[in-house]
C-alpha cells in the first residue's frame, strides 16, 4: 500500500467519513480522497456497486474500463482491491495527471490512463470483462442508442454496472420541483429513477438487467461528502461545487435526490 492512498491513525478527517457501509474506502488517505474528489464519494458509490457486478466480473486480471474515471481514484481502488487490469478513459483529465497519481498508489504496472470521449471509444469488440462508471454515465448515457455501442466493448456474458445520481420519482412537466428551484442546473435533468433505468437498458436490447436498484440514505452521504469537502478541499473551485452540493442535498432532505445503481449482462 503506497503512502499516497493509505490511511492514517488518528486522523480527525478520516473519523469523520468513516462509515460502516465502506469499510475499503475507509482504508484510503482521507486527504487523498479529498483532494482528488469530483463529485459525490466515488469510492464510497464504488464499494457499493461492486458486489451487484459480481466476483466474476471483478475476477483477478479482468479487463475493466472505469469510464469516465476523473482522477482515476476508482481506477486505483478496481486495481488495488480485485487486482484487475484497468483501462482509466477520461475527456477532462490529462493522461499524464491520472498516470503520476496512478504511479504514486503503485499501480502503473495495472492502470492505463487515457484520454476517450465516451462516443468515440478506441478499442475493439470484446475487449472488456466489465465496465465501470461511477458518477458519470448519467452525461452520456440516456442516449436512446448509445447502450449498444457501449456493450459491444464487453465479451459476451460481460457485465457493465453504473452509479449515477438519481430521483425516487420521475418529475413531470418542465418545471422542477418548487424545493429545488433556488438550486436547480439544466444538467440534473439527466437524473432518473431506478425503474426508468431498467426500463431503458431493457428496451435497447443489449444488456439482461440483473440490478436496478436505489442507494438507501444515499442523500445523507452526498451531504456527508459535500461537507466535508467544502471545508476541506484545497481547490476552491471544487470546494465552491461542494458547497452548491450542500445546499442542493439540504434543500430537499432526502424527498427526491440519491443514488442509483444499475448492472446489466451482455447477452
Amino acid at each position: 500500500m503506497s503512502d499516497t492512498t493509505a490511511g492514517t491513525s488518528n486522523d480527525p478527517l478520516a473519523d469523520r467519513l468513516a462509515h460502516p457501509r465502506y469499510p475499503r474506502s475507509g482504508h484510503y488517505d482521507a486527504r487523498w480522497t479529498v483532494e482528488n474528489q469530483m463529485g459525490p464519494h466515488a469510492l464510497w458509490l464504488l464499494e457499493w456497486l461492486a458486489p451487484a457486478l459480481g466476483l466474476d466480473a471483478l475476477r483477478p486480471c479482468a479487463r475493466v474500463l472505469d469510464l469516465g474515471c476523473g482522477r482515476a481514484m476508482t481506477s486505483v481502488f478496481l486495481a488495488r482491491e480485485y487486482d484487475v487490469q484497468v483501462t482509466a478513459a477520461d475527456l477532462w483529465v490529462a493522461p499524464d495527471d491520472n498516470a503520476r497519481r496512478i504511479a504514486e498508489a503503485g499501480f502503473a504496472d495495472r492502470v492505463l490512463p487515457l484520454r476517450v470521449e465516451a462516443h468515440d471509444l478506441p478499442f475493439s469488440e470484446g475487449s472488456f470483462d466489465a465496465i465501470v462508471s461511477v458518477d458519470a454515465y448519467q452525461y452520456f448515457g440516456t442516449n436512446d442508442l448509445y447502450l449498444p455501442t457501449l456493450t459491444r466493448l464487453l465479451k459476451p456474458g460481460g457485465r457493465i454496472g453504473i452509479v449515477v445520481p438519481s430521483l425516487r420519482e420521475e418529475i413531470e412537466g418542465a418545471e422542477p420541483p418548487e424545493h429545488l428551484k433556488a438550486h436547480w442546473d439544466p444538467g440534473f435533468w439527466s437524473f432518473h429513477t431506478p425503474a426508468w433505468w431498467r426500463r431503458h437498458w431493457t428496451r435497447s436490447g443489449a444488456v439482461e438487467v440483473e440490478t436496478a436498484d436505489w442507494l438507501e440514505d444515499g442523500w445523507r452521504d452526498w451531504l456527508l461528502w459535500s461537507e466535508v469537502c467544502a471545508q476541506e478541499s484545497p481547490y476552491e473551485h471544487m470546494a465552491r461545487m461542494a458547497r452548491e452540493s450542500v445546499d442542493l442535498v439540504k434543500a430537499d432532505q432526502g424527498q427526491l435526490l440519491g443514488f442509483s445503481r444499475i448492472v446489466g449482462r451482455r447477452a
